[in-house]
């Protein structure tokens, strides 16, 4: 499916759903962990010119690698910043100078870039079932569709009221039912006085170089961490996500190509890139287009929306932070609920693999958090040990 080469057309780019979807996925990526990246950057002592270089250097990036990997596989192949990485570097980054910070980046960008050239990592994808790497999605996205109803009895009417759209326009306007919803959430945001944009203000973002310093031990204690958070809590889910929906491109180009963008990017600030997951399945569903082969152009619109947030990285992160936490949550649980439900049925079709699935799924929807890694890592890595014990005792016997 990935490597469907249909020529686009124009009318097929300008779809309110590809358009709907790629917007919704860079708002939730933004509102969700925005506010992480300036934490991270502040504790290794940027300034903020500084700061805004490292949104700029983090739009372009994801907006240059989204934009050519989608089109160049015909498939929806979102990037972000390493979110779990971010926070590593809140407390890690404390008392280096920010010159051996970048060093850092650049180290931890390298390996990716080392895993996508050796393509040792694709061999090891390869051995993943399908129905684990769907129960790894679907454990992933549970929590946001659950969030959505967590806070309906706090904000009944503005949750209400697009729950409501959502039921009845899926009946009659399915196509359009995110875009719709997303609209009537802010309306009524505004309504509320929850919208909050009277004080945004046009500010380009301007890039500020700072030469890298490599220390020994910060390479060790910090780039080796961040490289294996980036690695197993970001671009396995993001694999993952793309396996899960039948995509089939091949993840070498993938890495090689978010590792390179790091190294290039990092002296500015672009501390990390990898796969996206949970924005990725919002770009990947039937709320952003009801063929397969042409989701891609939401990414696409994704990283249209990226290259802004770069040019206008400070004014952007200021939009996206304006929208109440509660219709982001809301949006992001409605736009990931077929998903979430596709990817459970997928896990749980094969008896013999449900076993193994089912506890990837409970896992990685749990908190666990062992040695800094994300459950999602964790859920695949039991999953795979219990469906190969699985399989070698059915084989034995």
């Amino acid at each position: 499916m990935g490597s469907t080469r249909d020529r686009p057309g124009i009318k097929r780019f300008f779809s309110l759903s590809h358009f709907s979807a790629g917007f919704v996925a860079v708002l939730v990526g933004y509102t969700s962990s925005a506010v992480i990246i300036f934490q991270a950057a502040g504790a290794a002592g940027a300034s903020a010119a500084e700061i805004s270089s490292w949104l700029w250097a983090l739009g372009i990036g994801m907006a240059l690698t989204t934009i050519g990997l989608s089109l160049y596989f015909r498939a929806p192949i979102l990037t972000a910043w390493s979110t779990p990485g971010a926070a590593l570097l809140v407390t890690a980054l404390l008392g280096i100078p920010l010159n051996e910070a970048i060093g850092i980046f650049i180290f931890s960008s390298g390996l990716i870039l080392f895993c996508g050239i050796t393509g040792w990592f694709e061999k090891v994808m390869h051995q993943i079932p399908m129905s684990l790497a769907g129960a790894m999605l679907a454990g992933v996205l549970l929590q946001f569709s659950i969030d959505l109803f967590n806070i309906l009895e706090s904000e009944l009417l503005l949750v209400g009221l697009m729950l409501t759209a959502f039921i009845l326009v899926k009946l009659v306007l399915p196509r359009y039912c995110i875009p719709i919803v997303l609209l009537t959430g802010a309306v009524m945001a505004l309504f509320q006085g929850q919208l909050h944009i009277d004080t945004l203000s046009l500010e380009l973002s301007i890039p500020i170089w700072v030469t890298p310093a490599f220390s020994l031990q910060n390479l060790i204690g910090v780039g080796i961490p961040l490289f294996i958070i980036t690695l197993a809590s970001q671009n396995v889910p993001g694999v993952a996500v793309l396996r899960a929906n039948g995509y089939d491109t091949p993840v070498s180009p993938l890495l090689t190509w978010t590792g390179l963008t790091g190294v290039l990017l990092a002296p500015f600030g672009g501390f990390s890139f990898n796969l996206a997951a949970i924005t990725a399945a919002i770009c990947m569903g039937k709320e952003a287009g009801e063929d397969p082969t042409q989701r891609y152009f939401a990414a696409v619109w994704a990283g249209f929306f990226y290259l802004l947030t770069g040019l206008f990285g400070s004014t952007i992160a200021a939009l996206f932070t304006a929208f109440p936490s509660a219709l982001v949550m809301t949006i992001a649980g409605l736009a990931l609920m077929s998903t979430i439900g596709n990817s459970l049925a997928a896990a749980l079709a094969d008896p013999g693999e449900r076993e193994a699935a089912f506890i990837t799924f409970l896992v990685t929807a749990s908190d666990l958090n062992l040695l800094g890694i994300s459950s999602a890592f964790w859920g695949l890595s039991f999953g795979l040990i219990l469906y190969f014990l699985q399989s070698s005792t059915r084989e034995n016997s």
